[in-house]
């Protein structure tokens, strides 16, 4: 494959005295791209609520399982993963190569340091396609027109990965409006899959800790209920078994672990 140019970032637009929910994300999965003062808000917030770790780990893992899904039993061989935060480890790319190394992957975000990472990012198989694109998520049109143009055939079925970027918008029903362009760009067959968090489990010590985040100038973050998640399938066919906390989607039989609810809902939906 021949690698098209990447893109570079300005130093002055990363401000490690800001923080950014990117790259507190990143630390509570155990990442290192990350400045002193996200580590300080995450554990602040972790403090306020502890199992933000179990969520972040449980979103993770449920994006794995969704985009294997899709890969295998589905047959789906290019991916669209907007708000894909800094690199750690299960990537989109990763997961949906392991399975099918000819997959072809957009990410796109808009945070600078996640640009600044981008080829690092970019390392996909040689047999399949792994880009970047630096763009909006309200910026719907630009952000189908230049997946367009890196590499996916919006005419084929496309797996559209939404996980914990809706919260970041405040109003839910501009969030649907949001997703209901993307979706109205793919064709039938494409399939969304989609991951917040919520307030059903643990709902006032989570409010208090978003309490905290959106005090800290990080982007705000909204929770959602499950039937808001839901509403973002409206006119899908959702997989079963629906809404539900993500470490209760589809878990792996062989996985010994303990499973429990927590509060970040997902599911998955094919578009007819």
């Amino acid at each position: 494959m021949t690698e098209s140019p990447r893109p570079s970032v300005p130093a002055s637009r990363i401000d490690p005295s800001v923080s950014h929910s990117a790259r507190i994300w990143n630390y509570w999965l155990g990442g290192k791209d990350n400045f002193q003062v996200d580590r300080q808000i995450g554990d602040q917030f972790q403090e306020l609520f502890p199992d933000i770790v179990p969520i972040a780990r449980g979103s993770r893992e449920f994006l794995s399982r969704a985009v294997t899904y899709l890969a295998r039993e589905v047959g789906i061989r290019q991916f669209l993963d907007i708000g894909t935060g800094l690199p750690t480890v299960e990537n989109t790319h990763e997961v949906a190569q392991r399975v099918a190394p000819e997959c072809r992957i957009v990410y796109v975000d808009n945070d600078p340091m996640v640009l600044s990472h981008a080829r690092a990012l970019l390392a996909g198989t040689p047999q399949g396609v792994t880009e970047y694109v630096d763009a909006d998520l309200r910026d719907t049109d630009r952000i189908l027109e230049s997946a367009r143009r890196a590499t996916l055939d919006l005419d084929q079925p496309v797996g559209l990965m939404l996980m914990n970027i809706l919260g970041h918008v405040p109003d839910v029903d501009e969030a649907r409006s949001i997703v209901a362009r993307l979706m109205g760009g793919l064709p039938s067959g494409s399939h969304l899959v989609v991951a917040d968090g919520t307030n059903v489990v643990d709902g006032d010590a989570f409010e208090a800790a978003i309490g905290v985040w959106n005090a800290s100038g990080s982007q705000s973050y909204h929770l959602r209920t499950p039937d808001e998640i839901g509403g973002y399938f409206d006119g899908l066919e959702l997989v079963e078994p629906g809404v539900v906390s993500c470490p209760l989607w589809r878990p792996d039989p062989a996985d010994p672990r303990p499973r429990r609810a927590v509060d970040e809902f997902g599911a998955v939906g094919r578009k007819p």
